[in-house]
């Protein structure tokens, strides 16, 4: 029996889709519509933004105007907007990554490691043990900058190559990256096919060993499950959850993985449930137009469509 919390108060949205959202997309996006993308999503209310990545641009193209999208937010945002801090983390896969993000500005980074050996090798040609320990000199010199890391986990509800992951795995891989240094891990159902009740044992079992708010959630909604699985999840007492705008996303390594949750939905369900989020739904709605427009695809947002049909033309 999965023992249930009351649910969260507030929770802390962190918007992916700059960076989980569009790096996989095949059609460039100017950094000049990035920029402004990420500037509607702080207007709307997010405090925390992931803006990119610091991997190499051979891997992943979307991404080579890295710092020039750091430059810019050092220059606008890194201060504060107005009264309001925001947190802009970014990728870093290795140390070169990580020290190229702190000579462009960067307060916060993130490492990633997955709960599957598969498909670390198909994504970073590494064992799982090999990519933890290529991040030991990250949280080092990331300790002495007093910079805050962030930890991902990929594939931890299943894998695109090994199908089920043992919840003993992921609990094994968090507490490593927790004890490590990581001040957050976020647990990333990769390929969208966790439901609710393994989403609540894998919290459960996690949670021994991580304390459940040091925890996030990252789901993609491939079955259609994330909104449920979220749910599940506050109830058990997560109040961190990542989203991206318009359901931006996928994955190259996992065939037929749509995007992210939506963020849109994520903030009806908690503004029906009485949650705080501080994130203003119709402004929100407005940034996933932007960019939904800019690609020429159907918004991935339910709510935002249900919205969007609703305003005058």
């Amino acid at each position: 029996m999965v023992e249930s919390a009351p649910f969260p108060a507030y929770v802390k949205i962190v918007e992916v889709g700059p960076r989980d959202g569009l790096q996989n997309e095949a059609t460039p996006v100017p950094s000049e519509v990035k920029l402004e993308l990420i500037k509607r999503l702080i207007g709307s209310g997010l405090s925390v933004v992931e803006a990119t990545s610091f991997v190499s641009p051979k891997w992943v193209p979307q991404l080579a105007d890295q710092q020039t999208i750091m430059s810019h937010l050092s220059e606008k945002f890194l201060q504060g907007d107005g009264d309001k801090k925001v947190n802009f983390p970014v990728l870093t896969p290795n140390l070169k990554g990580f020290e190229n993000a702190i000579k462009a500005g960067a307060k916060e980074v993130a490492i990633f490691a997955a709960a599957s050996e598969s498909f670390s090798q198909k994504n970073i040609n590494c064992s799982v043990e090999e990519s933890i320990q290529r991040f030991t000199p990250i949280l080092e010199q990331a300790k002495q900058l007093n910079l805050p890391v962030r930890g991902y986990i990929s594939c931890v509800l299943g894998c695109p190559y090994e199908g089920n992951i043992a919840s003993e795995k992921v609990a094994h891989i968090a507490e490593k990256l927790y004890q490590m240094g990581c001040y957050e891990i976020s647990l990333g159902d990769t390929i969208g096919v966790g439901t609710p009740l393994k989403t609540q044992q894998l919290l459960s079992e996690i949670k021994h060993v991580v304390p459940i708010d040091k925890l996030a959630v990252h789901f993609h909604d491939t079955y259609g499950q994330a909104l449920a699985n979220i749910l599940a999840a506050l109830q058990m007492g997560i109040s961190t959850v990542d989203a991206s705008v318009a359901g931006l996303g996928g994955c190259p390594y996992a065939k037929g993985a749509s995007g992210n949750v939506a963020t849109e939905d994520v903030v009806y369900m908690l503004d029906g449930m009485k949650i705080q989020s501080g994130v203003n739904l119709s402004t929100l709605v407005d940034a996933g137009d932007y960019i939904s427009s800019f690609l020429k695809r159907e918004n991935g947002s339910k709510v935002a469509r249900a919205i969007l049909a609703k305003r005058p033309s």
